[in-house]
């Protein structure tokens, strides 16, 4: 069984960075995509950024040019800088990893998340 632990969390001033770290344990596959999301009380979780294990990246358009994901896929580690943090950051983030099975079907795998306040 695959566990995703998410690293990195915690409360920082606007403008300020923050940098999560993800790391896979268990039966590693090759994830073809990993990546983050975040939600916060009453809304839906949502895409902040993916990466394929080709290094190709997707990112929500309230982060471009702010965040940067990248991975080792070596041992299926995924990270994401935040830099200028702004409140509306504020969330809890998600690690995830999918990978496509033999039988034709996206699996993903979840972490646990990771608590990101931005507040002065």
């Amino acid at each position: 069984q695959v566990q995703l632990v998410e690293s990195g969390g915690g409360l920082v001033q606007p403008g300020g960075s923050l940098r999560l770290s993800c790391a896979a344990s268990g039966s590693i596959f090759s994830f073809n995509t990993m990546g983050w999301y975040r939600q916060t009380p009453g809304q839906q979780r949502e895409l902040v950024a993916t990466i394929t294990r080709a290094g190709v990246t997707n990112y929500a358009d309230s982060v471009k040019g702010r965040f940067a994901v990248s991975r080792v896929n070596a041992n299926s580690t995924v990270y994401l800088q935040m830099n200028t943090l702004k409140p509306e950051d504020t969330a809890v983030y998600y690690c995830t990893a999918g990978y496509w099975g033999e039988d034709s079907k996206w699996y993903y795998y979840w972490g646990p998340g990771t608590q990101v306040t931005v507040s002065s």
